[in-house]
Order: structure tokens, then C-alpha cells, then sequence
């Protein structure tokens, strides 16, 4: 019996102890509510300058970022103009050299010009430089050519490439002039 006294003391004690850490709980609660109104006032006008000041720390971020990208990206386009320059250098150094040549040998000169050709193409081709493939018969496909007329031609079907007019040329994968053909069909 004294076991079961003892159990219900423990009990109530915890109880009472519970009781009494909601009681103080409640205490604080209706203290704060009961407090200052300017100092909530205060504490949100500090909440809202930190969170501008963070808002303005991130804007300044945002545009020393957006800067520095976009310095980057200019001295990007710089460096592949000037590789491309150097790259032309020795076709310039033909065509003068070619100008100073004082013959009278048209077949020589018309060689040389045309050696300066095809250094001039591999050149471009080495930067990313293709033709479009406009080939008698081919299809024509209007993301790759444009056509400026249409030929009657019983040799080759309806809808086909009859004739290039003019070299298409594509550089990495975009086209920057369309071939211009003459596409067969009445």
C-alpha cells in the first residue's frame, strides 16, 4: 500500500510540475503581448534594413556579374577576330606580292590567283567555313537554299535542284547565306 501512496505522489508531483511549466508558458505569453508596441516596431524596421541590405548586396552581385560576362564575351569575340586576322595575313602577303610581279605571263598571274584562292578557302574552312550542298539533283530544302526561279528540265524531277546561282555557306553549323538555285518544275 505505502508502493501505491508513493506511485500517486510521483504522479501528482509530475503533474504539478507540468502544470506549473505551462502556467509560466502562459505568463510569458500574455507578456509579450502585453508589451511595447514600438519596440515590434522597432524589430521589424531592423528585419526589413537587413533584408534591403541583402536585396541591395545581391543586385550589386547581379550587375558586377552581368558586367564582367559580358567583358568577357567582347574580349572573347576579340581574340577569334584577331586569330582570324593573323590567319589572312599570308593571303594579303600574296595578293601584294602578286601585284609587284611585273609579267606579262597571263597564265602565271591567273595561277598564282587562283593558289590565292584556295588558301583564301582553306583558311575559312579552318574557322568553320562550309558550302551548302546545292548539287544538280539534290533536294531542295528551303533551310539551306532560296529559290529564285523555277526551269522546266525533263532530266531531273520536280522539286529538285536544277542549277546553283550562287554558293550558299554555312559556318558552325548556322547558315549565314542560303544558296541561291533554280529549282525544276513548271
Amino acid at each position: 500500500m505505502q508502493d501505491e501512496i508513493k506511485v500517486e505522489t510521483q504522479e501528482s508531483e509530475s503533474t504539478d510540475g507540468m502544470q506549473a511549466e505551462l502556467d509560466d508558458a502562459l505568463e510569458k505569453s500574455e507578456a509579450e503581448s502585453k508589451k511595447d508596441p514600438q519596440i515590434e516596431i522597432d524589430a521589424l524596421k531592423s528585419q526589413l534594413k537587413e533584408s534591403s541590405d541583402q536585396y541591395v548586396r545581391l543586385r550589386a552581385d547581379f550587375e558586377n556579374f552581368r558586367r564582367r560576362a559580358a567583358k568577357e564575351k567582347t574580349e572573347l569575340a576579340d581574340v577569334v577576330t584577331q586569330n582570324l586576322i593573323t590567319d589572312l595575313l599570308p593571303v594579303v602577303d600574296g595578293f601584294s606580292r602578286a601585284l609587284d610581279v611585273e609579267s606579262k605571263d597571263l597564265e602565271a598571274f591567273k595561277k598564282g590567283f587562283e593558289m590565292l584562292a584556295v588558301q583564301f578557302i582553306e583558311i575559312l574552312k579552318k574557322n568553320g567555313l562550309d558550302a551548302v550542298a546545292s548539287d544538280r539533283g539534290t533536294d531542295f530544302n528551303p533551310e539551306f537554299h532560296q529559290a529564285v526561279q523555277r526551269v522546266a528540265d525533263d532530266e531531273i524531277e520536280e522539286g529538285k535542284i536544277a542549277q546553283e546561282l550562287q554558293k550558299g555557306f554555312i559556318v558552325k553549323g548556322r547558315v549565314i547565306r542560303p544558296s541561291m538555285v533554280a529549282v525544276s518544275g513548271s
